[in-house]
């Protein structure tokens, strides 16, 4: 069963969740990105509930493709549906690159959009 660090609810109409395993190198610093995006929509940082995805079979429940993945109200709004299912890093393409983490403004974008 998922591990859930943190439960701390919804922002208005919005629930984000962060999925990760523990050996990412970019867990940590997507988590922040996210209490930044947030702190700029004028919503509590910890409104954010931190799961660990431990096994495939989590992995595939979840249709998790990587670390770390950001949920919004339960989508994935950076999917990439030829991203295989796994435990895995996980990559953001972005106008500079592939990237470990999304960028806050893609972030706040997706925030909004979910609202």
């Amino acid at each position: 069963m998922p591990h859930l660090l943190t439960v701390h609810g919804t922002i208005g109409n919005v629930d984000v969740t962060l999925l990760f395993f523990d050996s990412c190198p970019n867990w940590r610093k997507a988590d922040a990105r996210i209490r930044q995006a947030l702190r700029e929509i004028g919503a509590p940082p910890g409104a954010v509930t931190l799961r660990r995805v431990e096994t495939p079979e989590e992995a595939e429940q979840l249709s998790f493709r990587g670390s770390p993945t950001v949920l919004i109200n339960g989508d994935d709004p950076f999917a990439d549906p030829s991203a295989p299912v796994g435990v895995s890093c996980r990559v953001y393409r972005t106008a500079d690159g592939l990237v470990g983490v999304p960028p806050v403004a893609a972030l706040v974008a997706a925030l909004h959009a979910a609202r």
